[in-house]
């Protein structure tokens, strides 16, 4: 899993897996899912994520727990 935030478009982006993506849909106005080609979820993006979520800091790819 890789989790990414983007500051300068306050974009959440998490990875759950590195496979090609088949289809993205929209979950809601800001939040994106995208599907494998056997209909899994691989990812999700969150549109301006730091007034939707707390982004804690980040360390060589690792989130606090």
């Amino acid at each position: 899993m890789k989790i990414r935030y983007f500051q300068d478009t306050d974009t959440l982006y998490i990875e759950l897996c590195p496979v090609a993506v088949d289809e993205t849909r929209d979950l809601d106005e800001d939040t994106l899912l995208d599907l494998d080609a056997a209909g899994r979820l691989c990812a999700v993006t969150i549109e301006h994520a730091s007034d939707r979520i707390t982004i804690p800091a980040c360390s060589d790819g690792q989130i606090p727990g």
